[in-house]
């Protein structure tokens, strides 16, 4: 297969848009720009399309996909009921990095819902998203634009690394802002419970529908034979080619660890300022106490040290309060959680 790679300029011509809708109508795969990350997205209602997605990315047929709709009257289609809860985060966070889980109906198609009786929908604020989406006139299962269990792609050159020849198209609209994957709440348990945490924090969603969970897979594995009700809650996801080590403690410890291994081989992800104190070659994670420039950065510096082959990194371990979350929760699975204390 040829993918075709559609750069951001082009879509300013209105033909080009019509082509990418039409390839999406007609069960094609196209590669997505979104504000969390790029989706690989297709007909949700076409379980013939849906398909093309777990062969294109080597995913597992048991991990659900996330729907994407232009517009809240989008999602009555998809769901059995629209509780008031689900539409008072929709006020409050749609279009943007959210994604609610309800019973589905039967429109959507087995394979987007894994076999299970509910639905992940959202409603993307990214302008070529939200253009292609109305493009189409049918709702988008999207998961993000990778090989399965590899690092998510932040930018179109990200998955023509991953994807080329495996789909019909790429669209090029720029860097992701966020740079993780959206929230995930679930409102068909007891009590409204966040699965994956993401760019909206677990405060955000606590301040606009009162108590919600938090689920044990957002920093445990889980249990044996237990199923994923949602997106990113596999054992090893996000991961590099390298082996991922997260380093609790002070900098001095982390120095001595990375003193200890081969540093041609060793990479450190750290935070400004500590670049210096490494034989190894750094990445920067940004401001320590900065958990939305470490979303943003974290899967392209994933990416680069694999470019560069090396073969372990060494992370220090980040703050996890609000989006810190979201972060802490990618490199957990990036790393097998493998944690040590130093």
């Amino acid at each position: 297969m040829i993918t075709e790679f559609i750069k951001t300029e082009d879509l300013s011509r209105e033909e080009t848009l019509v082509r990418i809708g039409e390839t999406l109508r007609n069960d094609g795969i196209v590669a997505i720009p979104t504000e969390t990350v790029y989706g690989l997205a297709a007909n949700a209602l076409s379980d013939e399309a849906v398909k093309k997605i777990f062969t294109a990315k080597g995913r597992p047929q048991d991990n659900p996909l996330i729907v994407h709709i232009g517009e809240l009257d989008e999602l009555y289609p998809l769901v059995s009921e629209v509780p008031e809860k689900a539409l008072m985060l929709a006020q409050k966070f749609w279009p943007g990095p959210l994604t609610i889980i309800l019973k589905k109906s039967d429109a959507v198609c087995e394979s987007v819902s894994a076999g299970l009786d509910t639905v992940a929908v959202r409603m993307p604020s990214h302008p070529v998203a939200r253009a292609i989406i109305k493009a189409s006139g049918v709702p988008l299962a999207a998961p993000s634009a990778n090989v399965s269990g590899k690092p998510s792609p932040t930018t179109a050159e990200h998955v023509l690394h991953d994807m080329n020849g495996r789909i019909d198209m790429i669209v090029d609209g720029g860097e992701s802002a966020v740079g993780v994957e959206s929230t995930v709440i679930t409102l068909c348990t007891e009590k409204p419970r966040l699965l994956r945490p993401g760019g909206i924090t677990l405060e955000q969603l606590r301040s606009v529908i009162g108590e919600v969970e938090l689920d044990n897979a957002v920093f445990n594995e889980l249990q044996k034979n237990e199923k994923p009700s949602s997106p990113g809650m596999k054992y090893k996801h996000y991961s590099p080619d390298a082996d991922v080590l997260i380093v609790r403690g002070d900098l001095s410890g982390l120095v001595k660890l990375a003193e200890s291994c081969d540093k041609d081989r060793t990479a450190v992800f750290c935070f400004d300022g500590e670049e210096a104190s490494f034989p190894n070659k750094t990445y920067s994670l940004g401001d320590r106490n900065d958990p939305v420039e470490h979303a943003h950065r974290i899967f392209d510096l994933l990416r680069k040290a694999d470019e560069e082959n090396f073969t372990k990194i060494l992370v220090h371990c980040p703050p996890k309060d609000g989006v810190g979350m979201a972060v802490m929760n990618r490199l957990l699975r990036a790393a097998a959680f493998n944690v040590i204390e130093v």
